[in-house]
């Protein structure tokens, strides 16, 4: 198994759940997080005061996928997530050793 982690965009997280949602994927977790990369910050004005903004808003998906959906999955965040633009985001892959459903006990692919 495999654990995604996308940190994207968070106008770009609907088409990228209807592109999931397109190819299989039954579940995902999303939160609101900031950073920071490359794109290090910008500048807002407010009530004509400039500000700097170092951290700037993203959102992080979280999917858990069998070893064999993980390629396509990737492939579906990154062309539904990608704008050209800097600071479209980031995607990480890495082995998931177990996943356990509460409600019913089943573990490994069967509790994805």
């Amino acid at each position: 198994m495999k654990y995604i982690i996308a940190v994207v965009k968070p106008h770009r997280v609907e088409e990228i759940r209807t592109a999931l949602t397109s190819i299989g994927v039954e579940g995902m977790t999303v939160s609101d997080v900031k950073g920071f990369g490359r794109q290090k910050g910008h500048s807002e004005v407010y009530r004509g005061a400039e500000y700097r903004v170092d951290f700037v808003p993203k959102v992080k998906l979280e999917i858990a996928v069998e070893a064999s959906q993980a390629a396509k999955v990737v492939e579906t965040i990154r062309d539904a997530a990608k704008t050209d633009r800097i600071g479209d985001g980031k995607i990480f892959v890495l082995n998931l050793e177990d996943a356990v459903r509460v409600r019913t006990g089943e573990s490994g692919a069967a509790a994805l």
